[in-house]
Parts: C-alpha cells; structure tokens; sequence
C-alpha cells in the first residue's frame, strides 16, 4: 500500500512544473494554487506536497502568501519543501499549519543543526534527498555536492524523522519513469519511511514503485498533463490513505 502525494510547485505565486530542476525549463499549470490544491483534495488526496521553488533558489521562504492560501482552502495535510535553512522557518511554517517541513540544503551544510530540529519536532521533519548521479544537490538543485545521497540518509537513520524524499533530478519532469534501481536501494538500506519523487508517467509506474517497500510517491507533471487522473492512481498503487 503506497500513498500517492500530488505536488504543487510554486514559483512567483503560480503553479509550475521544471525539467531536471532547470529554471529555464518552466511550465505554467495554474495561477491559483488555492484552487489546484481543493482539486486534488476533491479528487481523494490524502496529502499535498508543496515546494517554494523561489525559496530553494533564495534560501528562504518566498511564496508565503500561495502557501498560506493553500492552507486557507483545503483540509488536507500538506508538506513543503524550499528555503527551509533554519529554526525560525521550521516554527513558522509548522505554526501556519504545515505538517511535516522538507529540509534539504541545510541538512548537508549543517548535519549537527538538522539532528538537533529532528529530535525537538519529532515526526515532523522530512530529509529532502535530491540526487544527481546519485550525489546531493542543494540551493533548489543549483550545486551539487561531492556527497553520496546514500551516505548522507545513513547519517540520519536514527532519527524520528516523518520521512526521506528520494529525488533522481534527471528523471523530474521528464515523464520517462522513475529510477526505481536507485529508489529501491535506498529503501532496502533505510528504516525511515522513503517517499520516491521525480519521473512518473503511467500507472505502470505506479505499480512498479507500489511494489517496492516504499511509503509514498509524489506525482506533478503526469497529473498535469492529464496521463492520468489521480483517482486512477491511487487505485493502481493501493493507496487507502
């Protein structure tokens, strides 16, 4: 049983989707991401995944006001991802209503930092693992480290974190499937519950990562584009969430 987690990426207030994180490779779904939010919620999600685009790049929250809109229209639980770098934004998105916080960046440039947030918002916090041939990126996928993705999840296996969001970069947005090789293995080596992310494109995908022992998958540009609906999805994953 896999849960299916819609994701609206934000970026200068409106709904968009990037290839392989690019900035330059934008695509516009909707200006109104209280809207795009109570349509997933209508059509059964159990949970929304929201990424401050402009805040990776920034290294702070940007998109406050869509997200707050967002909490405004729907009921649903939601997690964020994007600018995440200290406590003050941990708090402040917690208190606005966001469930679980995604921290990347500051995870990697500060690990004794991301141990001490995970222990004091326990199940609250979410590793975000975005790896480029199989390396860590960080600052919204702008640099990428000398680090093993892999490595760095050991390092945080232990903690009660809420989750891990495993990303491939060059399989987002390219709707050419998931790197299910990768998303396996860091499954089979973690005990934290791994949420797989990044080139679904079909049901088919869908069943394949259903099949893996992971918790959770996030789908954007597949539903954006209409190759499926997300009730078809949650049905082919097994998803009673």
């Amino acid at each position: 049983m896999m849960q299916v987690i819609p994701a609206i990426d934000l970026r200068g207030g409106q709904c968009v989707r990037l290839r392989q994180g690019d900035y330059a490779q934008e695509t516009v779904f909707g200006d109104d991401p209280a809207a795009m939010a109570a349509t997933w919620a209508a059509q059964g999600a159990g949970r929304i995944h929201l990424v401050d685009l402009d805040g990776a790049k920034a290294g702070r929250p940007v998109n406050v006001a869509a997200v707050r809109s967002i909490l405004g229209a729907v009921s649903v639980p939601c997690q964020l991802g994007g600018g995440v770098r200290d406590e003050a934004t941990i708090a402040t998105w917690l208190d606005a209503g966001i469930e679980r916080v995604i921290v990347g960046t500051q995870a990697l440039k500060d690990p004794a930092w991301f141990r001490t947030m995970a222990l004091k918002y326990p199940g609250r916090l979410v590793l975000g693992l975005d790896a480029k041939d199989g390396l860590v990126a960080t600052a919204g996928w702008l640099d990428v480290s000398s680090v093993e993705a892999a490595a760095l999840a050991d390092q945080f296996d232990d903690l009660p974190l809420g989750g891990v969001v495993y990303t491939d970069i060059a399989k987002d947005g390219m709707l050419e499937g998931p790197n299910l090789v990768a998303t396996e293995a860091l499954a089979r080596r973690l005990k934290t519950p791994v949420i797989a992310s990044g080139g679904v494109s079909s049901l088919d995908d869908l069943e394949h990562l259903a099949a893996l022992p992971i918790a959770a998958v996030i789908v954007g540009r597949a539903l954006y584009d209409g190759r499926f609906r997300l009730s078809e999805a949650r049905e082919r994953a097994g998803d009673r969430f």
